[in-house]
């Protein structure tokens, strides 16, 4: 059995949590043991959702992914899912740190590839934190309150 470097990364969106492994390979992407069109459906949104972090960085062909994802719906799951393949991709890029001296001074720290400033000016390395706001005692939803009648 050969022995294969896997990153991982874990991804957050409303209540889902999706569990990346990417490791090299040819292209092939599995979400609880479906292809991502069996898994989507007609979604092509959510498809091209889930593709995005590869795409921007041109490394569609160069990865195999392996996805657990559970919880909120299909968007939510494909947020999810987006998210941890950036943070894979950020785990696999920074394995050989390189410390630099920018021309500004300062020295920091930028992975092999220097995908996390791509990553992040996309902005899919920030976490999307908003969740549905819960529903209040006396009103009719999170924020609507019933109709104040003064007679």
């Amino acid at each position: 059995m050969a022995v294969t470097d896997t990153y991982i990364g874990t991804g957050r969106r409303k209540t889902c949590t999706a569990r990346v492994r990417l490791s090299k390979g040819s292209g092939k992407m599995v979400i609880n043991g479906k292809s991502v069109e069996d898994y989507f459906g007609g979604r092509k949104a959510a498809h091209i959702v889930v593709r995005q972090p590869l795409d921007l960085l041109e490394v569609a062909k160069d990865f195999d992914v392996a996805v657990n994802v559970q919880g909120s719906g299909i968007m939510g799951q494909a947020g999810a899912i987006r998210h941890g393949i950036t943070r894979a991709l950020l785990s696999y890029d920074e394995k050989d740190v390189v410390v630099s001296d920018d021309e500004d001074g300062e020295s920091g720290t930028t992975g092999v590839h220097g995908w996390r400033k791509l990553l992040r000016s996309a902005g899919f390395v920030s976490r999307d934190s908003r969740k549905v706001e819960r529903k209040k005692v006396g009103h009719r939803k999170a924020r609507k309150v019933e109709q104040y009648s003064k007679r």
